[in-house]
């Protein structure tokens, strides 16, 4: 899943240290969220969100996911 993760965290000039330790996972997890390795669970994803003030949609781009009937 693409997020902004890096592109905020440049804007707000916070380390993925940082930003892992304030929302509980590892730097590891950060860096595999930004190379769209990994795809973050709901918590995780509000967690980074609301940790820069924005809106879950504002920070993930769900428009590839999809359900089984093709729709969002």
């Amino acid at each position: 899943m693409k997020s902004k993760i890096a592109q905020l965290r440049k804007q707000y000039r916070i380390s993925q240290e940082e930003l892992a330790s304030a929302v509980g996972v590892t730097r590891q997890t950060i860096t595999s969220l930004e190379r769209e390795k990994y795809t973050a669970s709901l918590v995780l994803a509000y967690k980074i969100a609301r940790y820069f003030g924005k809106h879950i949609e504002d920070v993930f781009d769900f428009s590839e996911v999809e359900d089984q009937n093709g729709t969002v």
